[in-house]
């Protein structure tokens, strides 16, 4: 049998094992009364076991190894903090386990006990044939409460690892919620291809340089097209050539310093999605939206909060451009919905569990799911896969949760910590 320590960690935390005539390897009769807690973090495999050997129950840390020998090959040897392991799990005791103070540790092994059907199912999953994730032949059977409530935890967890970022940023910048949302709205206005460039324009351009200006969005424009780097070139059009006019005078102003205009990448998108026409509708997004992130926190009705950015109007200028002194057909250049929704789940439904998380309120927790649940699941190779699977997805709610999925549990075959692997594993 090919066995891996996670796998033994799993048969001992569920105590998928037989356990009838338990004994340790000195002979002396063993009850598992609880496996205790998993742990983590360093030092033990499992906290707070809870064991009968003889006639004495022990309380205390369980270490799980595949052989024995597992303890010095780790190091366990010279630290103190397994010193107060009461048993010692192995699939198979190649040598006896003395610790330094003298204390032989009981050994349970586990040869022989482990099921072949657990095993065997556990092998095909893990090390058979796949081509999209190691359950394929399987999820689409899993029962529906299940996946529910597996992707609502998987979801949390998405979303809680994003929030970390979040709440780096808010550190930088002072605890000001605005300041961070507006950097991190303008990044998920680049849609993967620019943004890491719409990033560092935001953080060259404060959102309080911006409010000095909303009343006139010409210097709104000038500065956002002006720290992008699109007004260094020579220019023709009367348009542009006022932009530059006006960024040179606030370029002086604000001693501010354009980001690299090379980074803007404009190969294999589609002209609707050039960044010129992403940089006019964020700058059109500025002009109309005064403190963006306090209306996000009050605006409950989603039509309300997509109107936010269906109502943006560029410069008529973009109207039959998409890039500066090229002029083309006339074509309207609103946001399109499926971009709306990539925004609101990407910034918006982050932010507002980024806020209930460090308010510690539920409300806007909830707020943030709900908003999940109301938005269409995302088209992507990803959830393209799972539908080939058999699995509908209804919503954003599932759909991201099973990039979360995909990404950080199918691959890396991590199927004993996925609550869909262990219910496929404890099928009959």
């Amino acid at each position: 049998m090919l066995f891996t320590e996670d796998f033994l960690h799993y048969v001992w935390k569920f105590r998928l094992f037989d356990r009838t005539d338990l004994k340790t390897e000195d002979g002396e009769n063993l009850e598992i009364l609880s496996a205790g807690m998993a742990n983590t973090d360093s030092g033990p495999d499992f906290h707070n076991a809870r064991v009968k050997i003889g006639e004495t129950v022990w309380a205390g840390n369980v270490e799980v190894h595949l052989s024995s020998s597992d303890w010095q090959k780790h190091g366990h040897t010279t630290d103190n903090a397994y010193d107060n392991v009461i048993l010692h799990v192995v699939y198979r005791n190649d040598v006896p386990l003395i610790l330094s103070n003298g204390r032989k540790v009981p050994t349970l092994q586990l040869k022989d006990r482990v099921p072949d059907e657990l095993y065997n199912r556990y092998h095909q999953m893990v090390f058979g044939d796949q081509h999209i994730i190691p359950c394929e032949k399987s999820i689409a059977g899993i029962d529906g409460l299940i996946m529910s409530n597996w992707l609502t935890r998987v979801l949390v967890e998405r979303l809680e690892k994003r929030s970390i970022a979040v709440t780096d940023s808010l550190n930088i910048n002072h605890n000001d919620w605005e300041e961070t949302f507006y950097q991190f709205l303008a990044a998920n206005f680049g849609f993967k291809t620019n943004a890491l460039p719409f990033e560092l324009l935001a953080k060259s351009l404060p959102q309080l340089t911006l409010a000095k200006h909303k009343n006139n969005p010409m210097q709104i424009e000038a500065l956002i097209f002006g720290q992008a780097g699109f007004l260094e070139a020579e220019l023709k059009d009367e348009y542009p050539l006022k932009l530059k006019k006006e960024y040179d005078f606030l370029r002086k102003k604000y001693n501010l310093q354009p980001i690299e205009n090379h980074l803007w990448k404009f190969m294999r998108l589609r002209p609707q999605n050039f960044p010129t026409i992403r940089l006019a509708q964020f700058a059109a997004l500025i002009v109309q939206s005064n403190h963006l992130f306090s209306k996000i926190l009050e605006i409950k009705d989603i039509n309300a909060l997509r109107a936010l950015f269906t109502d943006i109007k560029v410069n008529d200028y973009w109207e039959d451009h998409y890039r500066f002194d090229m002029q083309s057909k006339p074509v309207p250049k609103t946001l399109g919905a499926a971009s709306i929704d990539i925004l609101l789940i990407n910034t918006l439904a982050l932010f507002l569990f980024s806020y209930g998380k460090q308010h510690q309120q539920q409300y806007y927790i909830s707020r943030s799911l709900k908003l999940l649940e109301n938005l269409p699941a995302e088209k992507n190779n990803i959830t393209e896969d799972f539908i080939t699977l058999g699995l509908k997805i209804n919503n954003a709610f599932e759909s991201q949760a099973l990039l979360e999925l995909k990404n950080n549990y199918c691959n890396y075959k991590k199927c004993l910590q996925c609550g869909v692997g262990n219910k496929i594993l404890k099928l009959a």
